[in-house]
């Protein structure tokens, strides 16, 4: 069962000194896909330290994926994920982070799972994951590096801005998607998110498909794609992802249909 948003922070608590205990050990039950979330603490992201322990720990609780996470430490332009080997064992990889630099070791684990065709999911800051701003006089501290290629070669868009934050975002589906696997099940296809639209009109990518539309003022912006990387990777993406969305069933479901479909691409 879902844990509301008052008792997030607990369930949050718990679940870090557990990951703690176990070293981002998995379930036991190899039939099920293993999915890796790396994401990060900081001020501007989404309290997605909190919210997504919180998910994985519900998809377990459900039996419907097992699940590590990885909650990156460290300052945004020298960043480590610990556990990070787990990715060469995951079947969908999720990233809700913004602005990390990494050393060029984690983030080589991290293109190799992509180069492999495998898939990613990514969540609302994903689409400025590894896009860090150097010093102009230092650079990034020695052996890290940003990557700010993900955006457009593995989100096929581009991070054009941010539309304002006081109205949120009104959802709705895009047309002729309603049959999606990602959508099944997630009525009403039409709800209201507290978080600004991120601004990424248009794609970089012309095959991607649009499975959900956020509208603001006189803006609409595609907010849920998929489309397939060069090397094979099926991805899903969602700027989705205010932490008052994961209390939204909807939302829920939307994300568990995304790793579900990633997932079952790789086996097709």
């Amino acid at each position: 069962m879902w844990k509301p948003a008052c008792n997030r922070v607990m369930v949050c608590l718990v679940l870090c000194l557990m990951v703690m205990a176990i070293a981002g050990t998995v379930r036991a039950d190899e039939t099920v896909p293993h999915v890796v979330f790396l994401t990060g603490e900081d001020p501007h992201n989404y309290e997605a330290h909190e919210t997504v322990p919180a998910f994985a720990a519900w998809l377990e609780e459900e039996g419907l994926f097992r699940t590590t996470v990885s909650v990156g430490e460290g300052p945004l332009n020298a960043h480590h994920f610990p556990n990070l080997d787990a990715v060469a064992d995951a079947d969908v990889l999720v990233i809700f982070f913004r602005r990390r630099a990494v050393t060029q070791e984690q983030l080589d684990i991290i293109k190799a799972h992509l180069a492999a065709g495998k898939p990613l999911v990514g969540i609302r800051t994903a689409n400025h994951a590894f896009s860090v701003h150097e010093d102009p006089e230092t650079g990034l501290p020695d052996g890290h590096v940003a990557w700010w290629e993900f955006v457009s070669d593995i989100l096929g868009c581009e991070n054009r801005g941010y539309g304002p934050v006081e109205p949120g975002t009104s959802v709705t589906p895009a047309s002729g998607v309603a049959d999606h696997p990602i959508l099944e099940g997630a009525t009403p296809l039409e709800w209201h998110s507290a978080g600004n639209v991120y601004l990424v009109a248009p794609l970089l990518d012309d095959e991607a498909q649009v499975l959900l539309w956020g509208e603001v003022e006189d803006r609409k912006e595609p907010i849920a794609w998929t489309r397939t990387t060069d090397d094979g990777s099926p991805v899903f993406y969602t700027s989705l992802g205010h932490p008052s969305d994961f209390d939204v069933p909807q939302f829920r479901r939307l994300l568990v249909n995304g790793i579900r479909w990633a997932a079952d691409k790789t086996t097709q």
